[in-house]
């Protein structure tokens, strides 16, 4: 058998938008994988490369013939296999001649229904030159792309237009056929510095020859040297980078070849709102900008340039060019916006559509201000100062700078309301009320801010949940899963008490017309349950303790999150836990199969054994310091006392049959344990635990 060799695979393309490339990069490397095992080629490691040109793939180590495919076939039961005269039946006849072999050859399978016919067909090892090419295919086909392009007049559609082909396995380039082109044993270097072809004679050798070629083909070597040098320039200039890791991986998927440079902008727009300038540096020429050394904005910034120019200063003096443009564009709806005051925009919110049927921006924020008078003492923020920041937050929608840099919306409102001379805590909750915007955004740090993006989040998601307009599957087109998830971020970070079902009603109830069914207030809260679950287990909570606790429906995420962190902490530090969970597990299993009445009182009199004596004596110590307990919420304490029922309710399933044939001793000894049972329950449904 012939020795492993390494694979090559690389699609050559128009530049990949530099979102797409890490998620592309990761599902072909896992693609290929999934691929080689399902042919039956063993492999090593795969590295993985990806840049605005190229996707590609080098697979140590991989096997020249596949392993033998062994296939079960299964054919009818054993039952009908012979007559009454024990000869093979028709059925089991044929069975064994689409097999290719006589009927006494076949096997016998022991399966759930029974024994069956089967055959075990091993297929012949093939070689892998023969299968890599329809595996290369099958992987481009597979490959997760969120949009598709078509070029020239074929059918084929790709993420961009692909150029070449490359699939070698060792020396032997394989003949792969895609997008009418056909693989070649040659890559191509960077677009202006060496556009001919590469010639790569084995894959070991690929990453070295393109960089021969001026093209960085490791996306993390890539991201780690322009982090170096941006680190080192801005060092020599005596200047702060603001590089946060999305504009790094963003920088390195538009560079094959990284240059860094530095650029400059006139002082006199340092006087426009810092978070314009910087919106306008990162999100639209994707440059870095700089603070110097008294964490002020710095009129510099660094950019990556993908090619090393003899004439740097050319390429400073386009970028700055540019930037200056973009810039002046930003002073002047500054200078344009603050002479109309965020309150003589308001009235003309209301030729602004909302969206079809939840009114104008007008009316939404009508709706908010009655909303964040409701919210405010939970936040402990005064009701009339969030009210007039509930009536301006959306004013700003209506500015220039804001219709040019959507990005700014919420923010510029904050600066506008403070030139208007409103209060700092209104400026403040306008400035904060859209955070967080996304995963990896901040809170709003200030309650006033929380309060009304709360406020605004709910208002949002109930008044698209009235009009059907719910997430489905992977569409979201309203952002509803970030809008819930950014309540709860809230909430839990800033420790707030709010009460979903509450604010859900309140929400409902602010609309007019009135949209306050039942059935949307349920789909709501059901919505926020799948968005908790979520949640929770990415704080890393296990799954089953997730469930145990929101089957008991707690409307408020922090209560929630305590009752968690409680039962979390109960079982993996009590030693007890495990045996007190599948206690009360059997516990609700005998209550579960025996009606009985719901008030029905224990009554002490009716006690046969000392047992029944000694549970509820030590039930009657305990229970007013575990009702006190709960209403504190100080759950992992009430755990500590329930956990010391253990001894004594195993006592009395030893001394005593409580499903007893006396009706009067089961109800009162059923009675006794529901007392028990609704204490856990107030936590959480134990039952519901998977244990360690």
């Amino acid at each position: 058998m012939s020795a492993p060799e390494d694979l090559l695979l690389e699609l050559g393309c128009e530049e990949l938008p530099a979102r797409e490339q890490m998620p592309l990069r990761d599902a072909a490397a896992e693609g290929i994988a999934r691929l080689l095992e399902e042919a039956g080629l063993q492999y090593g490691s795969i590295h993985s490369y990806v840049t605005p040109r190229r996707l590609a793939l080098w697979i140590r180590d991989v096997s020249r013939q596949s392993l033998p495919q062994e296939t079960l076939r299964r054919g009818p039961p054993m039952a009908r296999a012979r007559d009454a005269q024990g000869k093979p039946t028709a059925a089991a006849e044929g069975f064994a001649r689409s097999c290719g072999i006589r009927f006494d050859d076949l096997l016998t399978l022991e399966t759930d229904k029974g024994p069956i016919l089967a055959w075990r067909e091993v297929g012949a090892t093939q070689d892998s030159h023969g299968l890599l090419p329809e595996i290369a295919s099958k992987l481009v086909a597979g490959l997760p792309l969120r949009k598709r392009m078509r070029w020239g007049t074929r059918s084929d559609h790709f993420l961009r237009p692909v150029r070449w082909l490359l699939l070698r396995q060792g020396r032997q380039v394989l003949d792969w056929n895609l997008f009418g082109l056909c693989s070649g044993g040659e890559s191509f270097g960077h677009r202006v510095h060496h556009p001919q072809a590469v010639h790569i004679a084995t894959p070991a050798d690929y990453a070295a020859s393109l960089h021969q070629a001026q093209v960085m083909v490791d996306f993390a070597e890539r991201r780690t040297h322009i982090d170096r040098k941006i680190a080192a320039l801005a060092e020599e200039m005596a200047v702060m980078p603001i590089l946060p890791a999305s504009l790094l991986d963003e920088i390195t998927g538009l560079n094959e070849w990284p240059v860094v440079l530095g650029g400059s902008f006139a002082e006199d727009y340092l006087r426009v709102p810092e978070e314009a300038l910087i919106t306008v540096m990162m999100q639209h020429q994707r440059y870095v900008p700089l603070r110097d050394g008294h964490h002020r904005l710095a009129p510099h910034y660094l950019f990556v340039a993908n090619l090393h120019s003899q004439n740097a200063q050319m390429v400073i003096s386009g970028n700055n060019r540019v930037l200056r443009a973009r810039l002046a564009d930003a002073a002047f709806f500054w200078d344009q916006d603050r002479q109309v005051s965020l309150r003589t925009r308001r009235e003309a919110l209301a030729g602004v559509l909302f969206q079809d049927g939840l009114g104008s921006l007008l009316d939404k924020t009508l709706r908010l201000r009655t909303l964040v008078t409701t919210f405010a003492p939970l936040f402990a923020v005064d009701a009339a100062i969030m009210a007039r920041a509930a009536e301006l937050c959306k004013s700003d929608l209506l500015s220039g700078l804001v219709g040019e840099f959507p990005e700014l919306q919420g923010v510029m409102g904050g600066h506008y309301a403070e030139h208007d001379g409103e209060q700092a805590q209104v400026a403040t909750a306008i400035a904060q009320h859209y955070l967080p915007a996304g995963r990896d955004d901040t809170i709003p740090a200030d309650p006033h801010g929380q309060c009304l993006a709360v406020a605004d989040k709910l208002d949002t998601l109930c008044g698209f949940f009235a009009i059907g307009k719910i997430p489905t599957g992977d569409r979201d087109p309203f952002a509803l899963r970030r809008a819930a998830l950014g309540v709860l971020r809230i909430v839990l970070d800033g420790q707030i008490p709010l009460n979903l079902d509450a604010a859900i009603r309140s929400t409902l109830a602010a609309y007019r017309p009135a949209v306050a069914h039942s059935e949307t207030r349920t789909a709501v809260l059901d919505f926020f349950q799948d968005r908790m679950r979520v949640y929770f287990r990415e704080e890393g909570f296990r799954p089953d303790q997730i469930t145990a606790v929101l089957s008991r429906q707690p409307y408020e995420p922090l209560d929630a999150r305590q009752r968690l962190e409680a039962l979390a902490r109960f079982q993996a530090g009590h030693a007890a836990a495990e045996a007190l969970a599948a206690l009360i597990k059997r516990v609700n299993n005998l209550l579960r199969k025996e009606t009985r009445s719901s008030d029905c009182p224990v009554d002490p009199g009716h006690f046969t054994d000392p047992a029944e004596t000694a549970l509820w004596e030590h039930w009657q110590a305990l229970e007013q310091p575990v009702r006190a307990q709960l209403a504190e919420r100080r759950y992992a304490a009430t755990l500590d006392l329930l956990a010391g029922l253990r001894p004594v309710v195993d006592q009395l399933f030893d001394a005593v049959m409580v499903l007893d044939e006396n009706p009067v001793l089961r109800q009162n000894r059923l009675a006794l344990l529901a007392q028990i049972q609704e204490a856990f329950l107030h936590i959480a449904d134990f039952s519901l635990l998977q244990g360690n």
